[in-house]
């Protein structure tokens, strides 16, 4: 059976021009980048060549100021641990009650340390409050730290107008890009972000790689600590091979977004939608149609469980999700759904399909033929269906 991958928000396959990259560094080119002798420190040259590719697809003006990281989760911790070090006199920070858990879990971290925090909410198609946000920016705020896109829905953020708000109060701002790179054009040299996380596994690189951005000559503290690798501001060994592939996966990812390739992703994605909400009732589409990245569609059909919808999905070979693949599992609504004020009857029914420039037409229309069944079959015995009956 043909596996049909529409669960690309969740991670990525990795390219081959990608795999190609980074195959010598497993073997022949095994040498510790740190070393003083050539045969290691001849890395040191592909992470630096890769650092230059990564800030390029982001607009960085300079090269060092690229951190590689093991993950973007590391990163959003690094980033949120450090700016409030850095400024131990400031005990109030920002973010959306609509973050990934590696931004909602060190907030929820720092609250219960004593700082006050205020998680900005978003309105029903899931746009940041941008009123309740100046209500409670002050002098006081030692950070801001909001995602250019949701990782649900897609729905994108004013990332640029927060971060100069931000900067006006004196606070430090960091954006989880990890959803928005690659997709839709992304330039730190134009916005006043101070910190930007992304992910190598997002954008078709492999696994167990990240990225923090930190603008040269901004306040920062690293999280890890121990050896000078990445000018001290991030201890451990290297992962060259990662690191490599990362570089690889950031030249093509800008090549896609300078072809066209996303203005076709963004085709297939709309076709998806418009096909299931025609032929199945009871159907609503979640995020803001007019303001989300290319490839994303969260989609609730009412009276069933999106865990079933999936089960049956599987059977077909499709892969999609309920939500963040870091809260998968859970039972309980997505908490962005939540927070957009999705009723229970539809958020429990809610599928993500994240697509990629691998989707194909003959992926959108299996789905498109098999879905109408799986929903007439599940509302058949649905407890839902039959309250809403």
């Amino acid at each position: 059976m043909k596996t049909v991958y529409l669960d690309n928000n969740a991670t990525t396959q990795c390219l081959p021009e990608v795999i190609e990259a980074m195959l010598p560094y497993f073997g022949e080119k095994y040498g510790n980048a740190s070393s003083m002798h050539t045969f290691g420190g001849s890395n040191r040259k592909a992470i630096d060549i890769a650092r230059q590719q990564v800030a390029d697809l982001i607009g960085a003006q300079y090269a060092d100021e690229i951190i590689f990281t093991s993950c973007a989760s590391e990163s959003d911790n690094t980033a949120i641990l450090s700016a409030v070090r850095t400024q131990p006199k400031k005990k109030h920070i920002i973010t959306s009650a609509v973050e990934h858990p590696a931004v909602m879990e060190p907030f929820k971290y720092l609250e219960a340390q004593g700082y006050r925090v205020d998680f900005i909410g978003v309105d029903e198609k899931g746009n940041f409050d941008m009123a309740r946000f100046k209500e409670v920016l002050d002098e006081d705020t030692a950070l801001v730290s909001v995602m250019w896109a949701n990782s649900e829905t897609g729905t994108l953020f004013p990332v640029e107008e927060i971060a100069r708000l931000a900067k006006q109060k004196g606070a430090l701002f960091h954006t989880d890009a990890v959803q928005a790179v690659g997709k839709v054009p992304v330039n730190v040299s134009g916005i006043d972000i101070d910190m930007l996380s992304l992910s190598a596994h997002k954008i078709h690189g492999p696994k167990g790689v990240g990225v923090l951005y930190v603008r040269r000559g901004g306040r920062f503290m690293p999280f890890l600590m121990g050896g000078h690798q990445e000018k001290h501001r991030r201890a451990g060994t290297e992962n060259v091979p990662g690191i490599v592939g990362l570089g690889v996966a950031a030249v093509l990812a800008k090549t896609r977004l300078q072809d066209g390739t996303m203005r076709r992703v963004a085709a297939l994605r709309d076709r998806l939608e418009q096909g299931l909400t025609s032929a199945i009732a009871d159907t609503k589409i979640n995020g803001n149609p007019a303001a989300r990245v290319p490839n994303t569609t969260n989609i609730s059909f009412g009276y069933i469980e999106g865990e079933s919808i999936l089960m049956f999905l599987n059977d077909y070979g499709i892969c999609a999700s309920s939500g963040s693949a870091c809260t998968s599992g859970s039972l309980e609504p997505s908490h962005v759904l939540r927070a957009m004020g999705v009723p229970f009857q539809f958020a429990h029914g809610s599928i993500r399909f994240s697509l990629s420039d691998q989707t194909t037409q003959e992926d959108i229309d299996l789905v498109l033929k098999v879905m109408p069944g799986i929903v007439e079959k599940l509302r058949k015995i649905s407890p839902f269906s039959r309250i809403a009956a």
